[in-house]
């Protein structure tokens, strides 16, 4: 696709209103901005530590995207937005879309901010799941929307005719599919439901952060058939590109236009677009993260439920474990045994949601939790 081909072009970012404006000088909550925010007061020294906080993949990029971080470094002085054209061409191509169906962000997070801004208003609501990833509800609330929290069905799915039900003004329903952070799955079904039942003037946002790590079906195909949702998508977990930042928008091209209208066209970092050009054209790599992910996941799982630790059992990176105490205070302990990790939900003020890392980081979790949980340290 050509530079001049492109959908969200320099020029249309030029012609964003006033609003929009206003709009992008907002601060985004961001996943990293949350871990941080509940990380110990006293982290243990980053050099050594056991990272499980942030959902972050330990085995960062794929050895092909950094060697295209490497080969694209020396042309850094360069916006060079064609590679991002090309980019987005690919990635529409693979997902069976066409490229006016997708726009790019630096990550995931824009694209999540921009939307709410976009659909969200003092008089259009923001309905989410409880327990779920609060970047979206702090957008809602700068915008001067109605934020209604939803409680999870007892599987920890979305509930999504109760959120039906709360959202007659709706202008966002959120289903982060799989969940952050229960890491739990609502069927297509279920979100196939929603979209048909929603109020007419209200969109579906699918958060797919995390459906690499499942064999779950995608939000996707509601899209190719034309309906009111736009799906996300990044990099930072299965591609490990947390760091470098690239994510998509997906949705029918006059919603991506009102998106764009509150988070207009920027240039990407060219190491980050890059990589994930690298990453898309291995064409082996998401299985084999999946896999490796998978079998330390369950490895994990195996040894809790042999030493009667209780937990969500979870289809991602992530899972909760039930502390059986205030989740705070095991945070503070853990971090005394140089494992930092993640940040409790205040409608599960007992779970921990811990990053699945390596074998041998969930090995040290092992570990340090047995001696935090017998006693032998404490926060």
């Amino acid at each position: 696709m050509s530079r001049q081909a492109s959908h969200f072009s320099r020029r249309s970012f030029l012609q964003a209103t006033s609003a929009a404006s206003a709009a992008l000088a907002l601060r985004m909550v961001t996943e990293p901005m949350l871990a941080y925010a509940a990380a110990p007061s006293h982290p243990p020294h980053a050099k050594d530590a056991v990272l499980l906080n942030a959902n972050e993949n330990p085995l960062g990029p794929c050895s092909a995207a950094r060697e295209a971080v490497i080969a694209i470094t020396p042309q850094s002085g360069r916006y060079l937005d064609e590679r991002t054209d090309e980019l987005s061409a690919l990635f529409a191509r693979d997902l069976g879309v066409s490229a006016e169906q997708v726009a790019i962000y630096a990550g995931s997070t824009p694209g999540l901010n921009f939307t709410v801004r976009a659909f969200c208003s003092p008089h259009a609501s923001y309905v989410t799941a409880e327990p779920g990833f609060e970047g979206g509800w702090f957008a809602a609330e700068r915008a001067g929307a109605r934020v209604v929290n939803v409680p999870l069905t007892k599987t920890y799915a979305h509930d999504v005719k109760a959120m039906l039900a709360a959202g007659p003004d709706a202008g966002v329903f959120y289903v982060c599919n799989p969940n952050n952070p229960t890491g739990t799955l609502t069927s297509h079904a279920d979100i196939e439901y929603l979209a048909e039942n929603k109020p007419k003037q209200a969109i579906v946002l699918v958060d797919e952060a995390y459906i690499h790590f499942c064999d779950a079906p995608s939000a996707v195909d509601l899209v190719q058939a034309g309906k009111d949702v736009v799906v996300l998508r990044t990099f930072s977990k299965i591609y490990g590109m947390a760091g470098l930042r690239c994510g998509f928008a997906i949705g029918r091209p006059e919603l991506l236009e009102k998106i764009h209208n509150y988070g207009g066209y920027n240039f990407m970092p060219v190491t980050a677009v890059a990589a994930a050009t690298a990453s898309l054209r291995d064409a082996q790599l998401v299985e084999q993260r999946r896999q490796i992910n998978t079998q330390v996941r369950q490895a994990t799982f195996q040894w809790l439920d042999r030493n009667g630790y209780s937990y969500i059992p979870s289809v991602t990176n992530f899972f909760l474990l039930d502390t059986k105490r205030p989740g705070k205070e095991l945070i503070a302990a853990m971090a005394q045994q140089n494992v930092v990790i993640g940040r409790v939900w205040p409608a599960l003020p007992t779970y921990s949601r811990i990053t699945v890392g390596t074998s041998d980081e969930m090995t040290q979790f092992q570990t340090a939790l047995q001696k935090v949980m017998k006693g032998s340290v404490s926060g």
